[in-house]
């Protein structure tokens, strides 16, 4: 199974919202020059998670998009499912079996074992949270966006 740069830059765009904004609206210009996504390509995949659910926007000057619910209840396999659709893995028979070309048994136990190994790949996807990407990243030493804190003198 091979990602696309769509779920990858998925992963690492709700990662952000996530890690550098403590539930503040994020706007796609901070999110792209942090993690060196096109910032147009990142406005169409927001548009896909804000549809799947995973975010919400906000207008305005302070808007921006932020998680729809916290991030320890949003697992990578959501973000890629809304991106990428299904996760499944390929049957190496590929277009034979489509097309019913074959002994039926030897298809049926190809499918039945790729299957399989498609629902552990979509179980890993599943077992790991953003909440839990941002608990590495903050014990690896990651440091977090600091905030513009504006001092007035008069």
């Amino acid at each position: 199974m091979k990602l696309s740069n769509r779920g990858r830059y998925g992963v690492q765009a709700v990662f952000d919202v996530a890690f550098h904004n403590e539930g503040r609206p994020t706007q796609i210009k901070d999110i792209a020059a942090r993690q060196g996504i096109p910032p147009r390509f990142l406005e169409q995949i927001f548009q896909d998670l804000k549809r799947a659910g995973i975010v919400e926007s906000r207008r305005g000057p302070r808007g921006g998009y932020r998680l729809a619910r916290p991030a320890s209840e949003i697992r990578i396999g959501d973000v890629l499912r809304a991106l990428e659709g299904p996760l499944w893995v390929e049957e190496p028979v590929g277009a034979a079996v489509r097309r019913g070309a074959g002994d039926p048994a030897s298809r049926a136990l190809l499918e039945e074992v790729f299957r399989g190994i498609g629902e552990r790949v979509e179980a890993c996807f599943d077992a790991v949270t953003i909440g839990a990407m941002c608990e590495r990243a903050e014990a690896a030493g990651v440091r977090r966006a600091g905030r513009i804190r504006l001092a007035y003198a008069i």
